[in-house]
């Protein structure tokens, strides 16, 4: 999937190259992946700029490629994004031998709408409301307050709810959760609950966010996402996922001057009301036409979700079968087959939960089995 050149592995160029060649690559014609298609969009860029314009529609295996992937990943990780992400590298990869990637752009410039946009206004209301009232009932609240993806987006309520109820740190770390608290408690085993007592993962995060606690709260949260989410997740996906396709990719938004550039800019010229990423699409307007720059993000992923109801159902089947779960001892099977089962009816989407459940059976049958 091609992107414009200030999103993630949208423009390709090589060294030789005066001009940048554009491409696209897009999943199948099936109306349940449509959205992760942005192949018009994608043209409209190239025409605009004169470039070679390249175009593919992948049909993918994902049930052949994810055991691949995860042996180049090399460790538990579950990022949706690196099954396209390692497509598109491998289709520039017939062209040329280096590419540009715009990873860095949305932690420099506060590019995730939901993780920042919403976080703010939590913590507006955080200061709102008094800590009692946080503690003794909006607490409460969320823990009882039903997922409800079937509801409207304003009443999907109950994260917001378990955010207001602990701190600004807590809250953020709680967002960037694939498994909350809550669900962790359900889903692990008795006995492994007790080997891994004491360990808090958000230990990892404190202290980065410590360093900046007398920041705005905005820029707390891009220096701590530029320390954590981006070296330890979109970084490494993008880095293995270009290495297994023999293609080396750069990433200039992390030239160390735009950081500490970017760094000293306010924090309302990055996130202005609703706006994502301000100041850059101001700048590049003269460049693009309006309607693409300020268009909608899309997120860089794949369709799990339907994948795990078609092509990866035997293999979610076969590996996070109750006897398989069971032999493993971390997770209780029940549990694990009440996530499988809430997903495949529709009522709730766990789709990121299940692929992480998969990718990690995955990894320990390759590195720990052997």
């Amino acid at each position: 999937m091609w992107r414009h050149f200030h999103e993630r592995s949208a423009c390709y160029s090589a060294s030789t190259s005066r001009l940048a060649a554009c491409g696209r690559i897009r999943w199948g014609e099936k109306s349940q992946e449509a959205e992760y298609n942005e192949a018009h969009h994608a043209k409209a860029v190239a025409r605009h700029l004169g470039t070679d314009h390249h175009e593919m529609v992948v049909r993918a295996d994902a049930a052949e490629v994810l055991p691949r992937l995860v042996w180049h990943l090399d460790e538990p990780f579950a990022d949706s994004s690196a099954l396209p992400t390692y497509y598109v590298a491998r289709a520039t990869r017939d062209r040329v031998t280096v590419a540009l990637s715009g990873d860095g752009g949305d932690e420099l410039f506060a590019g995730y709408q939901r993780r920042y946009g919403l976080n703010r206004l939590e913590s507006r209301l955080r200061g709102v409301l008094s800590e009692p009232v946080r503690r003794r009932i909006i607490r409460p609240l969320g823990r009882v307050y039903p997922k409800a993806d079937w509801l409207p987006r304003p009443l999907r309520a109950r994260y917001v709810l378990q955010n207001l109820g602990t701190s600004f740190e807590r809250a953020y770390f709680a967002d960037l959760s694939i498994f909350r608290d809550d669900e962790r408690a359900w889903l692990l085993t008795p006995e492994f609950q007790r080997a891994v007592a004491g360990h808090d993962a958000f230990a990892a995060f404190a202290r980065h966010f410590d360093r900046v606690r007398d920041v705005d709260p905005l820029s707390r949260l891009l220096y701590v996402d530029l320390k954590t989410f981006l070296p330890c997740l979109n970084l490494i996906t993008t880095d293995k996922t270009s290495m297994a396709a023999n293609l080396e990719v750069r990433v200039p938004f992390l030239n160390r001057e735009m950081i500490e550039f970017a760094a000293r800019m306010p924090p309302q010229l990055k996130l202005s009301g609703f706006k994502r990423k301000y100041i850059l699409k101001r700048a590049l307007e003269k460049f693009f036409p309006h309607d693409v720059v300020w268009r909608k993000k899309a997120g860089f992923g794949a369709p799990i979700r339907s994948w795990l109801r078609g092509t990866l159902r035997p293999l979610v089947s076969e590996l996070l079968s109750d006897e398989v779960v069971s032999k493993r001892g971390l997770f209780r099977p029940e549990e694990v087959k009440r996530l499988i089962d809430l997903n495949l009816s529709g009522r709730e989407d766990l789709s990121l939960q299940i692929f992480q459940l998969l990718n990690l059976e995955l990894w320990q049958r390759q590195f720990i089995d052997k």
